[in-house]
């Protein structure tokens, strides 16, 4: 592979290829295949060198703090799009439809109020439409989606090579009160409590290990213990509060159960969207 710090400069004024014979190699590959890009995905992710853990050793970090030599994984935040996605998959209201017109999905009122020559109006799909994957969005010209927009995709305004990657309390605010993302932790929470499992700290690990895929560090479950019993005395002295929570979105989950059952578990379920870990690639 080709490391370059600037990919907008990859040619001779560029940082020069780390494995020049490893791209020769896959470029000789990509011909042999007959230009088969999936086969060359999967040869790429199928590989020792993807398949590494992103935690590098002292002695590794310091030899090579930039991972030129390919000796771990690298960590990012995933992109504006596969966060929603991830989300909806979780929740069980992604819609894998490949292909059609793009999808509407829920948008704050009056965000197109400043264009004129047409007006703009905005109206949010119904149905599967509203729970396609972020790929599918509606893009308006300068004025792309705010949860995009604030996990830094693109405007499309002219050619991005690399997307920056900020980290900003705007992203957090989202994740926690996005329509999107709270009808899909109120859809998750309402899987939870239908589950078998009965013991709340049972329940804990087996919803952290579906959004994390690891099982919770003790502190981690005592956390999450902790937040479910507190909010759980607020819904239960306020079930109305709880009962709000159904109104966001068109997926009615959650519908039959507690109120504060409801509200409570919800708020873990958002608490284990907005993780760190939860959203990067590692």
């Amino acid at each position: 592979m080709a490391f370059a710090r600037v990919m907008e400069d990859s040619g001779s004024q560029g940082t020069p290829p780390t494995h020049p014979k490893l791209m020769d190699w896959l470029a000789s590959e990509f011909v042999r295949s007959g230009w088969d890009i999936k086969h060359m995905v999967r040869l790429i992710v199928n590989s020792q060198t993807y398949r590494q853990t992103s935690t590098p050793s002292k002695t590794l970090a310091t030899m090579d703090p930039y991972n030129q030599l390919f000796a771990r994984q690298t960590r990012y935040r995933l992109d504006a799009e596969m966060i929603r996605d991830q989300a909806l998959d979780i929740s069980g209201l992604l819609v894998r439809q490949i292909g059609g017109p793009s999808v509407r999905p829920y948008q704050p009122s009056g965000y197109y109020s400043q264009l004129n020559f047409p007006k703009r109006t905005y109206k949010y799909d119904k149905g599967n439409s509203q729970y396609r994957r972020g790929l599918y969005t509606h893009w308006q010209r300068t004025f792309l989606h705010p949860m995009l927009k604030a996990f830094d995709a693109p405007t499309r305004e002219e050619c991005t090579a690399q997307r920056p990657r900020s980290n900003t309390p705007l992203q957090s605010l989202n994740l926690l009160n996005d329509p999107s993302f709270v009808e899909a932790a109120r859809t998750f929470a309402a899987g939870i409590l239908s589950s078998p499992e009965k013991a709340d700290h049972q329940r804990i690990r087996s919803a952290f290990e579906s959004v994390v895929l690891r099982q919770p560090t003790h502190r981690e479950l005592m956390i999450l213990e902790q937040l479910l019993i507190e909010t759980r005395e607020g819904y239960s002295g306020e079930p109305e509060r709880g009962l709000e929570l159904v109104k966001v979105g068109l997926n009615q989950a959650g519908k039959q159960c507690p109120p504060a059952e409801l509200g409570a578990w919800t708020a873990v379920t958002r608490a284990l969207f907005n993780l760190h870990e939860t959203i990067t690639r590692y």
